[in-house]
Parts: C-alpha cells; sequence; structure tokens
C-alpha cells in the first residue's frame, strides 16, 4: 500500500505563497473573497471547517430535513418538470401546453398576463397594451375551459402564479374543472396566493395588505378542508432575487413571508397541522452554483427550526419544507443570448444539487420576449437530459459532506436566521414591509450587483467582457396584442349576453357584502360568481368596492451605486461632465423615469433613477401603472430634459407610441428614450415614433449617462 504523508493547513498555506511567488503572506487570506451576502468565502475548505456545525449528520426524509424532505429523493420519483409559458388567448396557450406535455413536461405551471393579474378584463381601458402579452389573457370561466381543453385536471398538476386576482382565478379553475367532471377535492397543484411578495417586489397586487391577507386566510382556510392534494400557497423568494435581493435575502424575507402567513391562519381559527403540510415555497437558482445549493438546504432547516420553535406542530408534514425553483429570468442577456442555454442548464444543476421537487428551466430568448416553441423544447430538455443522461437523480444529496457546501450551508443558516428574527422583532413581515426595511435592502443589493457589472469587477461573459462582435438576430414570439384583445373582448360581450344577468348580479353583491361585513369565505363565493359567469374583472371590483385599490409610491436610494463604483475615474469623470452641465445651465440636468401599463417589475427603473441621481442627475420617479395620458400629465408637471420609460412586459409598442403621439399634440418636445426588455426588431419602429434612443439589458449606467446628457446639451429631439 502507497502511503502520502498528512499535511496541514499550514502546508497549503506555505505551498500557495510559492505559487503565488511569494507576492503573499498568506495564500488563504489573500485569496478569499466576501460574496454578495457578506459571507467570506475561502478558497480552501477542510473538516475543520465542520467543527459544532448543528445541521450535520441528519438524514434525508427526517426533521430537519436539510438533505431532502423525501427519504429516497430522485432516486425514488424524479423532480416535476413544469414549464412556466403562457401567451396571447386561452386556445393559442392550450396548444403549446399540449405540445409541451407530449414532449415531456410532467405539470403545468400557468402565466397569466398582467390584466389578469391587476384584475382587469380585457376590455378595461387601463390595459389596452398588456392583453395576452407577458401571459394568458383569462377573463372568464369559459376562457379557463379553453385553457384546459384536452387536459385531464384530475391527473395533471397544475401551478398558477396568480396573486392579485387570486379569487377569481383560482375560482375559475374550481369551476372549470368542476364542469370538466372533476372534483375539486382531486384537484393537484399550486396557487402562489403569496400577496406580501407583491407588495415586497413585484407589485401586481390589488387590495391594500390587511384586506389582501383576509383572502389569503380564506383561501387556505378552503382548500386545507375541500381540496386535500391543493397546495393552498406558494411562497416566493422568486421575485425578490429577480428584483435584486442576494440570496441571504432572498432566504431570510421568503422564510419570514411563510411564518406570517402562518400566523395569520391561526390567528383565524385554523389549526397549524390543518393546512401547513400543504404549504409550498419557490426560489430563483442564480449563478452562484454552490451558493443556491446550499440556500434550499439551509431553507429546509430553517422552515423545521422556526416552525418547530413559534408553532410546535405535531404532524411532521408541517416542518417540511417543499419547493418549486426557476432558473433566474435575470441572469439571461440579450446580447450573446445562446449563452443562456449554458447559464440555465449550471442553474438547474444548482436546483437538483439543492433538492428541488420541481423545477423550471428558462429559454434562452426570455431576455427579449416569450419563449417560442424551439426555445422552449430547449429548456425542457435541459431537464430531460439531466434526469436521464447523468444520473444525478440516482443518489440522494450528492454533495453532502463536502466541507464547502456543509460550511456554506451553514454560513447561510445563521445570517438568514439573523435577519428572519429582525423581522421578527419588527412585527412580521407585514409590519417590516410597512416601514420598508426590506424593501430597502433589496433596492440596495440591486443598485450595488449593477454598480459592479458596469465597473467590470463581475463579469458577464458577451455583455461587459468577451463580446460577440458579430452576433446573429433569432427569432422571437410576437403577439398581435390589437387581435388578442378583440377576441377577448368578444368572449366577454358573448358570455354577458348568455348568462342570467340577475343571478349574476346576486353573488356579486353577496360578495361585496361579505368583505364588507367580515363574514363568509371570499373563495367560496367567488366559485358561486364564477359559476354564474362572473367575469375577473367583476369579481375582482365587487371586493374593490370595500378593499379599494392599492397604490405605491416608489422611492429613490441615493449613494449606493457611487460608493460601489470600483472604477473612480469613470465616476470622476461623468460626474464632472454633468458638473460643467449645471454651471453652464444653472441647474442640474433632470431626468423623469416611469413605468406604462400593469408591468409593476420596477427593477430597472429604480437602479436607473437611483444611479442617475448618485451621478448628479435631477431625478424624479413616477408611481406605477401609468397611462400615456397620466404620464404626460406628470411630464408636464415636472418639466423634465428626458422622460425615461422602463419596460419589461413587451406593452411598449402600443403605450410608448401612444406616448409620443400624445407628446406631439400636446406640443411638448421632452426627449424620450426607454429600456428594458425591447426586441431588435422593434427599435427602428419607435424611433420613428420619435424615441431618442433605447437602452437595453445589460446596457452600461455610465455610458448610458454619457448619452443621455449628450441628447440633452446638443437638442437632439428625434422626430417629434
Amino acid at each position: 500500500m502507497v502511503k502520502f504523508s498528512n499535511k496541514t493547513l499550514d502546508d497549503w498555506n506555505e505551498l500557495a505563497n510559492k505559487e503565488l511567488k511569494n507576492k503573499v503572506s498568506n495564500g488563504e487570506q489573500d485569496l478569499s473573497w466576501e460574496s454578495e451576502e457578506g459571507i467570506q468565502i475561502k478558497t480552501l475548505y477542510t473538516k475543520d471547517d465542520l467543527e459544532g456545525l448543528e445541521h450535520l449528520n441528519t438524514m434525508p426524509g427526517f426533521p430537519p430535513f436539510v438533505r431532502g424532505p423525501k427519504a429516497t429523493m430522485y432516486s425514488g420519483r424524479p423532480w416535476t418538470i413544469r414549464q412556466y409559458a403562457g401567451f396571447s388567448t386561452a386556445k393559442e396557450s392550450n396548444a403549446f401546453y399540449r405540445k409541451a406535455l407530449k414532449g415531456g413536461q410532467k405539470g403545468l405551471s400557468i402565466a397569466f398576463d398582467l390584466a389578469t393579474h391587476r384584475g382587469y378584463d380585457s376590455d378595461h381601458p387601463r390595459v389596452i397594451g398588456d392583453v395576452g402579452k407577458a401571459g394568458v389573457a383569462i377573463d372568464s370561466v369559459e376562457d379557463m375551459k379553453v385553457l384546459f381543453n384536452e387536459i385531464p385536471l384530475d391527473q395533471m398538476s397544475v401551478s398558477m402564479t396568480m396573486n392579485g386576482a387570486v379569487l377569481p382565478i383560482l375560482a375559475s379553475y374550481i369551476v372549470a374543472a368542476e364542469e370538466q367532471g372533476v372534483a375539486m377535492e382531486l384537484l393537484s397543484g399550486t396557487i402562489q396566493n403569496d400577496i406580501l411578495k407583491e407588495f415586497l417586489v413585484r407589485n401586481t397586487y390589488i387590495y391594500p395588505p390587511e384586506s389582501s391577507m383576509k383572502i389569503i386566510s380564506d383561501i387556505i382556510e378552503f382548500t386545507s378542508k375541500k381540496m386535500p392534494k391543493f397546495n393552498s400557497i406558494s411562497i416566493s423568494g422568486y421575485h425578490m432575487q429577480e428584483a435584486g435581493a442576494n440570496q441571504v435575502q432572498e432566504l431570510a424575507f421568503t422564510m419570514a413571508d411563510g411564518l406570517e402567513y402562518v400566523k395569520t391562519a391561526i390567528n383565524n381559527g385554523l389549526k397549524v397541522d390543518d393546512f401547513a403540510p400543504r404549504l409550498s415555497f419557490f426560489f430563483a437558482i442564480g449563478m452562484n452554483f454552490f451558493m443556491e445549493v446550499s440556500k434550499l438546504r439551509a431553507a429546509r432547516f430553517l422552515w423545521a427550526k422556526k416552525m418547530k420553535q413559534i408553532f410546535d406542530p405535531q404532524n411532521l408534514k408541517s416542518l417540511t419544507l417543499r419547493t418549486h425553483c426557476q432558473t433566474s429570468g435575470v441572469s439571461l442577456t440579450e446580447k450573446d443570448a445562446y449563452n443562456n442555454i449554458v447559464r440555465t442548464t449550471v442553474e438547474a444543476m444548482a436546483a437538483v444539487m439543492g433538492g428541488t421537487q420541481s423545477l423550471h428551466t428558462n429559454s434562452f430568448d426570455e431576455a427579449v420576449a416569450l419563449p417560442t416553441e424551439m426555445s422552449s423544447r430547449i429548456a425542457r430538455n435541459t431537464q430531460l437530459i439531466l434526469q436521464n443522461e447523468t444520473s444525478i437523480s440516482r443518489t440522494v444529496d450528492p454533495l453532502a459532506g463536502s466541507y464547502y457546501v456543509e460550511s456554506l450551508t451553514n454560513s447561510l443558516i445563521v445570517h438568514a436566521e439573523k435577519l428572519i428574527d429582525e423581522i421578527l422583532e419588527l412585527g412580521g413581515m407585514t409590519k417590516a414591509i410597512e416601514n420598508g426595511y426590506p424593501n430597502k435592502l433589496i433596492e440596495e443589493s440591486a443598485i450595488r450587483k449593477q454598480a459592479k457589472i458596469d465597473s467590470e469587477e463581475e463579469i458577464i461573459v458577451g455583455v461587459n467582457k468577451f463580446i460577440n462582435e458579430s452576433e446573429k438576430e433569432f427569432d422571437i414570439l410576437e403577439i398581435d396584442n390589437t387581435e388578442v384583445r378583440r377576441e377577448q373582448i368578444s368572449s366577454i360581450t358573448k358570455i354577458k349576453n348568455n348568462r342570467d344577468e340577475e343571478k349574476c348580479k346576486i353573488v356579486l353583491k353577496s360578495l361585496t357584502r361579505a368583505a364588507k361585513e367580515k363574514k363568509g369565505n371570499l373563495l367560496e363565493l367567488s366559485i358561486a360568481a364564477a359559476r354564474e359567469r362572473a367575469t375577473i374583472g367583476e369579481i375582482s371590483y365587487a371586493l374593490e368596492k370595500v378593499f379599494g385599490r392599492y397604490q405605491e409610491n416608489l422611492n429613490i436610494t441615493q449613494g449606493v451605486y457611487k460608493k460601489n463604483f470600483s472604477d473612480n475615474i469613470k465616476i470622476d469623470d461623468i460626474k464632472e461632465s454633468i458638473n460643467k452641465f449645471t454651471k453652464e445651465k444653472g441647474r442640474k440636468p433632470k431626468m423623469l423615469v416611469a413605468k406604462l401599463g400593469q408591468d409593476g417589475h420596477d427593477r430597472g427603473a429604480k437602479v436607473i433613477a437611483s444611479s442617475f441621481s448618485d451621478l448628479g442627475f435631477d431625478t424624479e420617479i413616477t408611481k406605477l401603472f401609468l397611462t400615456p395620458e397620466e404620464l404626460i400629465e406628470e411630464a408636464n408637471n415636472i418639466k423634465p430634459d428626458v422622460v425615461g420609460i422602463s419596460s419589461h412586459a413587451a406593452a411598449h409598442m402600443t403605450l410608448v407610441t401612444d406616448f409620443m403621439n400624445l407628446s406631439k399634440v400636446n406640443k411638448k418636445n421632452y426627449i424620450v428614450i426607454c429600456g428594458g426588455v425591447i426586441p431588435k426588431k422593434d427599435i427602428n419602429k419607435l424611433k420613428n415614433a420619435g424615441v431618442a434612443e433605447i437602452f437595453g439589458p445589460g446596457t452600461n449606467i455610465i455610458n448610458a449617462c454619457y448619452k443621455i446628457l449628450n441628447l440633452i446639451k446638443y437638442g437632439n429631439k428625434s422626430n417629434i
């Protein structure tokens, strides 16, 4: 037997120092780095790093479930391949779903358009640009029946990403199944129903927090009694990471949201073991591979620990965190987009190594538009290859015992638990959101990230380094928004003409009365309304009469971008140019940053507003959900040099064009720029409409600032 001498960490440091050519005194110290989460990451981990870790020596299937919620994990049953999809009409989406299911997809995850999310029917004047664009338009039970035509709902697990209009959507789904011959107790799947996350980052809310929590409680109560196979809520960290949260923030705030929902349900008379086993979670999986693996392991530990500490359930399933994951949308790049296939594969592997129960893999073209059938197939096959060709699924928790992974899991537990406890001390997540604490942390994290990318401290291949100079365009999915809306309005008219109007009015009045008097289960009453063919918008408005419609004012975070920008020469140079402008004009250059339509994704708008403010611009940001008419009014009041419109949900051609036309009518010479997810084919159309400049995903903010300053200085008003 060959024997090798045992070496120590001191021996390694000595050798590392030699390899570094004696430029440092200690290899370990100089090669280590700090993650976005504030965790010190060492270059080398040893068994010494496992000393005293409380989560070690556990088994999968047993509390605290670090190694997985099931004993056999994927060796017994592989994770569910659940692709997120929906676009245009219910008929178009149904055809897409059936093809995907034939291609190996195992479950459905429904994407609804923004009009539906916000509780508006397709004929509402506020949603002209949003119908059918970023998801499928659903206005009634009849649409829902078409959506699931020839898809047996007693055999299919269906996940629905819906939070604002959660009552009418879930009610319509239940009635559609009922009329398909499937009783509600046979339905399996998940309704997201996570409104706290909407107030925190995504903004597709309808009602104020207190009223929204009442809705959630009623849904949990109804489903726990009558839908035993259905998950009443999917507590989502995904959108937090998409909004800029680091993994500690995503983990802590998601756990805190979950604890808040449990507390709410118990306060409304439910017993923890009656509903907690059906709670599920949803996480984003980004490009920091080992951090994401460890995050899922830490999440299971923290949920079991906090549930036991606070609520002491007797059913072990109440301690079990089950999760769906989705590869990161924000890591997708418009530039050199085929690189996204690799990114998605890496992220998918991290989700699987971390022990997810179901997974959605993003398509490479989703940085630009909704996925095509071809790109969706590649994304789906990524999972099929992992399941069938790699043998990954044959071993439970294959990274267990790794010095690095176990240490990182513990670091995430420690850091996240500290943040969870801070939230609990504030009175829980609802109170914390009301005072803006978690919102502020996420916004600062997003700005820090952008500063690191812009200064090339963080490399994004094909975006800020290794740029492809001969990139070719690829086909994208185009939605004729005007035609979709016409079809939806025709369908709404038909439904209203054929229903018993008196019965419909009675059930809607019952719903309003229940909201006012705080009596009765709102989901049960919504089901009754859906049976009478009340529309999504009508059911939503019946509650809005009592609850009102919530509107949040956006704030600008200052000082973070310039503080975290590592190239001081670039920062100083642009600030000098802006200072020169200020001296010449007697004022700062002024920018109004705005969102149009029902798109609540505000990360881009906030990052732009905050960074430009740091660089020396006088920057203001509008409220969300503006119409072009409302934006004109805002601009007339503020009188900016530049109006910057952020677009994320494909409504830009309708809404920006309308704004430009209104500008011409009002004889306003605002320089208009657009940013966000705008396909290349639309750039010339927008410029022909009068837009001065388009800034797509991956735009360097310093470079954009120079361009915009020159537009202001030299009076380029384009075609306005």
